[in-house]
């Protein structure tokens, strides 16, 4: 697995918070900006693209004080319990398309690659000013769009 490297050259300002602009290493071409899209949507807070077997970040990139390396490890834990769910009711035919987490002012999303079910992609948005089908849509999209991890 390759792993993706950002340098923050200049900040922008969204909703009054100060945040940096990730420029992409193109070295790693598989990996390295992603995530990147999902910084458009309305209300983003965070996203990550994390191995589920070890909880590392391969990608990420968030806005003020989130803590998302923490969040990221945290839900690693989140989909090896929602796998583990699954297998003991029989389930495990099945694939976790998207797991939603409704907080009272975030919804936090998890989505496992179509490409590699070890790797998901982890999203946070602003409840208030986030549209969740929208967010919804966009991991869907990019899910999609990545190939080969």
């Amino acid at each position: 697995m390759d792993f993706a490297y950002y340098q923050y050259s200049t900040e922008t300002t969204l909703s009054g918070i100060t945040v940096p602009a990730p420029t992409c290493d193109r070295t790693h071409p598989t990996m390295s900006c992603t995530i990147n899209p999902l910084r458009e949507l309305d209300g983003f807070i965070a996203a990550a693209l994390v191995d589920s077997t070890s909880g590392m970040m391969l990608e990420s990139n968030s806005t003020g004080s989130f803590e998302i390396e923490a969040a990221s490890a945290a839900n690693t834990q989140v989909v090896q319990a929602k796998l583990k769910a699954m297998k003991a009711v029989g389930l495990g035919d099945q694939s976790i398309e998207d797991i939603l987490i409704s907080l009272t002012g975030q919804y936090h999303l998890i989505r496992p690659l179509s490409a590699n079910n070890e790797v998901f992609i982890y999203l946070a948005i602003d409840r208030k000013h986030g549209n969740l089908a929208m967010a919804r849509m966009e991991l869907k999209k990019l899910d999609q769009s990545i190939k080969k991890i």
